[in-house]
């Protein structure tokens, strides 16, 4: 094997799929973390900073307009005020707070998974399946899972120095080894 590869293995359903990453993947790996935290906080940060945020009107008008198949869903989270109270915080604040673990790479496994989430509902609710059925919102979705399965917050990140930080004489990670979940 070449020193600058590495080699990958993985079963899933009983499918087994190899490949090598080149070592220059690492920076790839590290461009596409940044780019989300930054999209992502710039987004988060606008929406809040506008102190006007509101869900209500895409909730429910914008999947039905578009024929999500999703459109029932959206219109009953947007007809209650008590979900729409939650998500007029939820949205702005976690974009933002993803986008932050991402661009410092701190509990990065966690913020791409809730990126990822909020990438699902946005393909649903923005639902255009006139060029098929991959969009942008898709796109980002799978970027979010990539960056979490490629533990992109050890890249440059904090994640490490959490995962070293002691507790008594033992590694936080290996005291807690469920955090891999969250960090990486």
């Amino acid at each position: 094997m070449n020193s600058q590869e590495i080699r990958l293995r993985s079963t899933v359903a009983g499918f087994t799929v190899e490949g090598q990453l080149h070592t220059l993947s690492v920076w790839f790996i590290l461009a596409l973390r940044l780019m989300m935290g930054i999209a992502f906080l710039q987004s988060g940060v606008d929406k809040v900073l506008s102190g006007s945020f509101s869900a209500a009107g895409y909730l429910q008008n914008a999947p039905q307009a578009n024929g999500s198949p999703l459109a029932g869903l959206f219109t009953t989270m947007g007809s209650s005020q008590l979900f729409l109270d939650f998500v007029n915080v939820a949205v702005p604040w976690g974009e933002a707070l993803i986008g932050l673990a991402l661009l410092v790479g701190a509990f990065t496994r966690l913020a791409a998974f809730w990126g990822a989430f909020m990438m699902l509902l946005f393909y649903f609710g923005n639902w255009d399946v006139a060029h098929g059925y991959i969009n942008g919102d898709f796109a980002y979705m799978l970027v979010f899972l990539s960056v979490a399965a490629f533990g992109a917050g050890r890249v440059l990140g904090l994640d490490p120095r959490i995962e070293a930080y002691k507790i008594g004489d033992e590694p936080l990670i290996e005291r807690y080894p469920w955090l891999r979940y969250l960090l990486g």
